[in-house]
């Protein structure tokens, strides 16, 4: 198991960067840089970098639908070179009201455009000349375009040819193609007691189709953690987070996070904290977060 953390969208990435850095010196081996629509994360990812020696910097998650596959394969074998080596990609398709709302982009086929992504990823950092027929086609057909699009591979040699790929996926259909093709999955709000429950069929579906050079599944299944006497009162810090994702990240019948609290057997709990939200009632949404749901996506407690 490796000690990871994550920087928020919302801070201040200097100051983020500041704490990274001492972190690294206490043990911290992963820093994750989150983006939604606030700062990029790819700028961060760099300045991190800089500042630090032996951490991985991974996105959690850059949105695929904002970017070609082929920038998506340049950002990540940039940082990689920067980083000596140091970079994963993190992708995921984010969902509607994001991507339709702020990048202004259909949210269309997020399954299939997450598997060609990899795809053409892996090919561009072997420097093979990207040739791909499907969603995105490569070079793009003359009738959709000039008709002088070339095929061509990276001008630049990426410091490693493979390098790992995590998606955040919670829908089915999602795990079950990134347990066949990424390299980690993110679940986000994990349950342990549910897992298998919940995704147990599609990670068994995905891994029987797995290539046997992909390794083991990384599963990056973080929450919050905290350590001291008042259990109840440091939970309570997570409220609004999960008030957030559980309530606002998506609108009523389009919210992923609101339909694995409701998988998890939360559906009352779940249906309250997104009409409260949604109506602007941010603080009873999240007094409306279960205490039984914190204390199980946590790791909080005393010093044992």
């Amino acid at each position: 198991m490796r000690l990871g953390t994550a920087v928020t969208y919302a801070g201040d990435p200097r100051a983020a960067a500041d704490e990274v850095a001492g972190w690294e010196r206490s043990g911290l081996d992963v820093v994750w840089v989150s983006e939604a629509y606030g700062f990029d994360a790819p700028t961060a990812m760099g300045y991190l970098a800089a500042r630090t020696e032996r951490v991985e910097i991974g996105s959690s998650i850059l949105p695929l639908f904002s970017r070609t596959p082929a920038l998506l394969a340049q950002t990540a074998a940039g940082l990689d070179a920067l980083s000596r080596g140091r970079a994963i990609l993190g992708l995921g398709a984010s969902g509607p009201q994001v991507i339709e709302g702020w990048h202004g982009v259909p949210y269309d086929r997020p399954v299939a455009r997450t598997r060609e992504t990899i795809e053409i990823c892996r090919a561009a950092w072997r420097r093979e000349v990207l040739v791909h027929d499907g969603l995105y086609p490569l070079p793009l057909p003359a009738d959709q375009g000039s008709g002088l699009g070339k095929p061509l591979k990276m001008l630049t040699r990426p410091v490693r040819d493979r390098i790992p790929i995590h998606v955040a996926a919670l829908g089915d259909r999602n795990v079950r193609m990134t347990a066949e093709v990424a390299d980690g999955w993110h679940p986000f709000l994990f349950l342990p007691e549910k897992a298998s429950e919940v995704w147990g069929d599609a990670l068994a579906a995905g891994t029987a189709r797995r290539s046997a050079g992909l390794g083991p599944l990384d599963v990056v299944a973080g929450g919050a953690l905290a350590i001291g006497d008042d259990v109840t009162g440091l939970r309570d810090l997570a409220r609004p987070l999960v008030a957030l994702y559980v309530g606002g990240m998506g609108a009523r019948g389009g919210n992923f996070y609101h339909d694995l609290v409701a998988r998890y057997g939360y559906q009352a709990e779940a249906d309250k904290i997104q009409e409260l939200y949604l109506a602007g009632r941010k603080a009873e949404a999240a007094a409306a977060v279960p205490a039984d749901l914190l204390e199980r996506t946590s790791l909080i407690g005393p010093d044992p």
